[in-house]
């Protein structure tokens, strides 16, 4: 039997009109500090986006999800956080924040492999 590791995810999401906390989801970050994991996942719907954005450019939603991507991965490319240890990095990610692109609360689990956890609740949340 496989060891178990504890992670923690978030969904991410676009809310575009922050006063209205109307929303929909676009990715997920897991974090699992065992495995030394730090992920994002994320894909746009661009009817969903065309239908629910009207005041934002697709191209400006995916820069902004990029840079979150290059976060989690960490680097000096990612900028003065992206140097960050993965644990302040996964927090800075999942941090509240009143803007177009949120997070979550914070969920934990258990699972033997991290990057097979992101595929399917990347699925279950984001793409059905």
């Amino acid at each position: 039997m496989q060891e178990k590791h504890l992670y923690e995810y978030a969904v991410i999401r676009v809310v575009p009109r922050v006063e209205r906390e109307e929303f929909f989801n676009v990715g997920v970050v897991l974090y699992c500090r065992s495995q030394s994991f730090l992920q994002v996942k994320y894909e746009i719907n661009a009817l969903k986006f065309q239908g629910f954005c009207t005041e934002m450019q697709l191209a400006d939603l995916e820069e902004y999800l990029h840079t979150f991507r290059k976060i989690a991965l960490g680097g000096k490319d990612a900028g003065p956080i992206g140097q960050l240890p993965a644990a302040e990095r996964f927090r800075w990610l999942t941090a509240t924040r009143s803007t177009v692109i949120q997070s979550s609360k914070i969920h934990p689990g258990l699972t033997a492999d991290p990057e097979a956890k992101l595929e399917q609740l990347f699925r279950e949340l984001v793409v059905s």
